[in-house]
């Protein structure tokens, strides 16, 4: 939890913002079910205050509630959380079908998570990014890469659209077949490496993603380490994910 914040402090501020989270109460309120969904969530809360949770028990979007959230903090800075493809699927789509948009010009949203059992809905970055800025006003939208296997370990979009590896962690691309390491411009698999576990062996994963590094040190945002794109899950993989656990 403090890596987490330390690392998305570098994008927000120390300052702890009001938080919309793009979720249902009961996910974190009900610890008997927990999910990779609802760690996610918890991880992020930390960085926010007067948490509001957008959905309600049907995940459909809880208009009083998001209403009252924009009226008491229009024109002020707020912080908005959420796993991809729900942001898309339980607040766009809704506010779209409505002919809505939120007032959230000062907001910043955090969302990860893929599209991984539903492709045929799958938008990309570009895409997602101009429909927050259409219906919710947001200037500031930063995708992050990771996994509950290595929590705490993230790596944000910066402004110019490239996932960072933090000073806590780094990320090695190998070949598929010979699991050789491979330079600046190859896709391959992506190996996420993790100075943070301490009670199981999570410092070093071979995940089934697919991605490409694409450069170190050099990323015009002026943020050091490497940079790198994800290109999606490898051929045949286990379908699952934080945001697909919602049916």
């Amino acid at each position: 939890s403090k890596v987490l914040v330390k690392i998305l402090q570098e994008f927000v501020g120390k300052q702890r913002l009001p938080m919309l989270l793009v979720e249902q109460p009961a996910l974190i309120q009900n610890r008997s079910g927990f999910s990779a969904r609802g760690a996610g969530a918890l991880g992020l809360s930390f960085l926010g205050r007067d948490h509001t949770y957008a959905l309600d028990e049907q995940m459909r979007p809880n208009w009083p509630v998001i209403e009252a959230f924009c009226d008491k903090y229009a024109g002020q800075p707020v912080l908005l959380f959420g796993f991809t493809f729900m942001v898309w699927q339980c607040l766009l789509e809704p506010l779209r079908e409505r002919g809505l948009q939120l007032p959230l010009t000062q907001g910043i949203l955090f969302h990860s998570g893929g599209w991984k059992k539903l492709q045929h809905l799958a938008v990309d970055n570009p895409a997602f990014k101009a429909r927050c800025r259409d219906q919710l006003g947001l200037g500031r939208v930063h995708n992050f890469y990771g996994m509950v296997e290595q929590v705490g370990s993230i790596f944000v979009e910066c402004e110019q659209g490239h996932l960072h590896a933090p000073v806590f962690a780094d990320v090695q691309v190998r070949d598929p077949l010979t699991h050789q390491p491979l330079g600046i411009g190859s896709p391959g698999l992506l190996q996420v490496l993790s100075a943070i576990p301490g009670s199981y062996p999570g410092h070093s994963l071979l995940s089934e993603d697919l991605g490409v590094l694409l450069g170190e040190d050099d990323c015009p945002c002026g943020r050091h380490g490497r940079y790198f794109h994800v290109a999606g899950r490898q051929h045949g993989a286990e379908v699952r994910g934080c945001s697909d656990t919602f049916q």
